[in-house]
């Protein structure tokens, strides 16, 4: 993967464009979940971790922080502030590790931000949700599906971006020299 900060430079449009898919495919994954014992697992995550692997961490914020606040005011809106913090947040440093370090294996970059980027994702939550329901019994009680939650979202895209090509592809389409 190429610095694709150049994308947002030289390819406006088309930076726009994949931007606003991927913010329309995180509030999609945002309108419906899985229920699991105790909660509900949602699969934005994917998208998120997704989207910030490949693109420029501006974009990542704007697809994992925005997406994900106007998933949440659409259609559970109390936690939406908690949202667009902590999964902002969550994207810029995935994107940021990403895009910087290990410039010449991307898959180490990636992987290590995928892993920071879940424990921000799984402490904002507890956090956010521990001041939002006054009570750090509810935070305690959601921590595995949290877990749950980013792990799913950091393997998933990890498979998607570099075990099956997406990475190579997006650079392709974009026409982001290798």
């Amino acid at each position: 993967m190429k610095n694709t900060y150049t994308l947002a430079q030289k390819k406006p449009v088309l930076w726009l464009t994949m931007t606003a898919v991927l913010l329309a495919m995180n509030v999609a994954l945002s309108s419906f979940s899985i229920p699991v014992p105790g909660g509900h697992l949602y699969l934005n995550d994917v998208v998120i971790c997704t989207a910030s692997i490949l693109l420029d961490p501006f974009a990542a914020f704007v697809v994992g922080g925005i997406g994900a606040f106007l998933g949440d005011f659409f259609f559970y809106p109390t936690p939406m502030f908690v949202s667009l913090v902590t999964h902002g947040l969550q994207a810029m440093v995935i994107s940021l590790c990403a895009h910087h370090l290990f410039q010449k294996k991307p898959m180490i970059g990636a992987g290590i931000g995928v892993l920071l980027g879940a424990i921000i994702m799984v402490v904002g939550y507890s956090l956010g949700r521990a001041f939002i329901y006054s009570t750090v019994e509810y935070a305690l009680l959601k921590l595995p599906f949290q877990i749950l939650q980013a792990a799913v979202g950091a393997i998933v895209a990890m498979v998607l971006c570099f075990a099956r090509g997406l990475a190579l592809r997006f650079d392709k389409i974009c026409g982001i020299q290798f």
